[in-house]
Parts: C-alpha cells; sequence; structure tokens
C-alpha cells in the first residue's frame, strides 16, 4: 500500500488554506475535521517550510490522537508517511495499528492483503492477533479458526491476547461451547491466563448457567491473584453477584420479547462485563456498558441491577449507585428487590466491605426504602 491508495480518493488542496503559519504540525493536523481533507498534504507543506524533521515518536502520537476522536483516514495517511519515508522504523506496534487502520478505512479484505505482504519477519504475534481482531470484529468465524490454526501451527510464543480474541469471537456469535477448548489450548502452551480470559471464560459458563463450574472458576483464579488488586476486586464481586443474583434459578431458555430476541443468558454475559471493568477500575466503561443496556427495550432483570449496583459501591462511587437505586425503583419492568439488597449489603460484609455495606445502607435510608416498607 502507498500514501497514494489512501489519499488519491480524498485529496483537497485547498486544505492549506485551513493552517495557519506558526502552528505545530499536530495542531495543524488535528484541525483537519473532513475526512476528504489531506494529512498528507499537512505533512509535506511541513516539510517545505523547512521545519525542524518530523520524528516517529511525534507521528505516533498524532495518529493515537486522531484513532481516539475516530478519525481513522487521517491516521491511516500518517502511517503510510511513515512507511514511504525510509528514514522511520517501522515497530511491530506501527504494524498493528496499520491492520487496525486498513480495517476499519477499506475493510477486511484489504487489511488481510496487507499481513499476507508483509515481510516474514513482520508477521509477527502481534500483527497475527491484529489480524485476528479484525476478523473477529466482523464475526468472520471460518477465517479467524483457519488463522487461528495458523497461529498454533507456527513457532511463535503467543500470550493470552490471542486466545482471548477467539474467546470473544465464540462468545459474540454463541459458541460458548468453544470457549473452554480455547482456555485448554491456553493452558497446553503453558500460557498464562488474564483477567480478560477468566472473565470470558466465567461468562461462557455463566451463561449456559453452569454455576458449579463457575465456582471451580473463581476457586482457581483465588489462587491465581496474590496481591493483584484488580483481579481480587472482580472476585469479589463476581462472588457476590452469582451468590445474589440467582443464577441458578434462571431458565436458561428464557427469552425476553423486545426488538431483537436476546436469551437471558446472553444478559448475564454483559452483567460479567460490567463486574470485569469494575474489578480494572473502569468506571467509564461501566457507565458506557450500563447506559447502553438500558437504552434499549430490552426487560431488566433483578441480576442486572445487582451487578451494576455492586460495581458502583465497590468503586466507591455512591452518587452513580444512587442514580441505579433510583432507576430499578422506578422500572417499569422489574420490581426493586429490597431483599437483594440486603442480601448484597450482607455479601460485602462478609468479605470484610462493611463500609461499602454501609454506604448502599445509607442510600437506601435516604430513599426511604426499607424491609419494613415492602
Amino acid at each position: 500500500m502507498s500514501s497514494g491508495a489512501v489519499s488519491s480518493d480524498f485529496v483537497d488542496e485547498s486544505s492549506s488554506s485551513v493552517v495557519e503559519d506558526g502552528d505545530d504540525l499536530k495542531s495543524r493536523i488535528l484541525r483537519l475535521r473532513l475526512p476528504k481533507r489531506s494529512a498528507t498534504n499537512i505533512l509535506q507543506k511541513w516539510v517545505l517550510e523547512g521545519n525542524p524533521p518530523i520524528t516517529a515518536p511525534q507521528l505516533r502520537d498524532i495518529s493515537k490522537d486522531l484513532r481516539r476522536s475516530q478519525r481513522y483516514k487521517h491516521a491511516l495517511e500518517i502511517s503510510e508517511w511513515m512507511v514511504t519515508n525510509e528514514e522511520y522504523e517501522l515497530s511491530d506496534s506501527d504494524y498493528v495499528v496499520r491492520i487496525d487502520l486498513m480495517t476499519k478505512v477499506f475493510g477486511i479484505d484489504t487489511a488481510e492483503r496487507y499481513f499476507e505482504s508483509l515481510p516474514l519477519a513482520a508477521k509477527t504475534k502481534e500483527t497475527y492477533t491484529a489480524l485476528l481482531h479484525s476478523y473477529a470484529g466482523a464475526k468472520l468465524t471460518e477465517k479467524a479458526e483457519e488463522l487461528y490454526q495458523r497461529i498454533k501451527d507456527s513457532d511463535l510464543s503467543f500470550d493470552a491476547l490471542t486466545y482471548n480474541e477467539m474467546m470473544t469471537l465464540y462468545m459474540s456469535v454463541g459458541q460458548v461451547e468453544k470457549v473452554p477448548l480455547v482456555v485448554e489450548e491456553l493452558k497446553q502452551q503453558n500460557v498464562a491466563p488474564d483477567i480478560f480470559t477468566y472473565n470470558l471464560w466465567i461468562s461462557s459458563c455463566a451463561s449456559t448457567l453452569n454455576i458449579d463450574e463457575v465456582r471451580r472458576i473463581l476457586d482457581e483464579m483465588s489462587c491465581e491473584a496474590g496481591s493483584n488488586e484488580s483481579w481480587i476486586r472482580y472476585l469479589n464481586l463476581a462472588n457476590i453477584y452469582v451468590t445474589v443474583g440467582h443464577l441458578d434459578n434462571a431458565g436458561a431458555t428464557a427469552i425476553v420479547e423486545t426488538e431483537k430476541r436476546i436469551t437471558q443468558s446472553q444478559w448475564i454475559t454483559y452483567d460479567f462485563l460490567i463486574i470485569l471493568y469494575a474489578g480494572l477500575g473502569s468506571r467509564d466503561k461501566i457507565d458506557q456498558i450500563w447506559n447502553s443496556l438500558r437504552m434499549t427495550k430490552q426487560k431488566m432483570t433483578s441480576r442486572n441491577y445487582i451487578s451494576v449496583l455492586s460495581s458502583y459501591l465497590m468503586l466507591g462511587h455512591t452518587k452513580e449507585a444512587s442514580e441505579v437505586i433510583d432507576q430499578w425503583i422506578h422500572s417499569t419492568t422489574t420490581n426493586f428487590d429490597i431483599v437483594a439488597c440486603d442480601r448484597i449489603m450482607a455479601a460485602f460484609t462478609d468479605i470484610g466491605l462493611t463500609e461499602v455495606a454501609n454506604n448502599l445502607n445509607m442510600i437506601l435510608i435516604e430513599k426511604n426504602v426499607n424491609p419494613g416498607n415492602n
């Protein structure tokens, strides 16, 4: 792929009119809001003006900001500039970014052709995993499985991320029975599972309501956790959720009618995703997932409220926890369950988190909801 492949359809020579002399390079490029404007033109103009040489760290930093704001076409032009100018030596991370950007800008076929054209030295565990990520995101199971087999047949050493991609794919296409097989292969290769591996594995078992296996995995995870704060937080929340959420009483084939038919077991997977990000201390991710779920017309269950309420409480976000209580109380589909809240408080107390339990109790008092009122 040459830089012309990216910019030829989009070049707008008038783009230079939006820049101002004296601006730094990053500011000039970030001001290019319209995809048809060319980041390549800005880079060329910068060089022609006799400015200091553009360094690779500069370009990577600009690309990162562009990708963060979902301006993938401009980010790919930055990547193309690095390729066509020989003074830059591409790292494994640069190749990974290129594969991801090509997928987003031109589609998976282009990313696939680019990967196959790479020299052998550039076909690393990072680039293999990047292409696998593209297949998984598009739910191309057959292509992903073919690439996964190539990965297993290679002499490269892969980490948990690669296996997690396959597990994520199988979860997304409803082939949850294949997730434990991937975990087994991971262990056979002596690859250490990470917190995402465990979350996917537990979610697959919970989605089929195999609660005995969930508890066994949690026990295994507790042996691996050591002093890892994220893992311990996740374990505590997962145990509370399994204990309080009555997963064993849920119907495995229960289906709620909405615009889309979504099984209750699929929603359990979202609960564990919330618990995962709570374990990682990422409130923003919890907000995003919870808000997305609430925007659907899916009927919420008490389990859904339990997972997000417990997660906010664990992270000390009492304001957000209070808002969840309000949403639960005013829900038209799921009755507020004070008994479940009592069990949450007891569970937090049992694991030594008395302050967290007290925070929930204070919220319930403020809302004037307690066992005596129900």
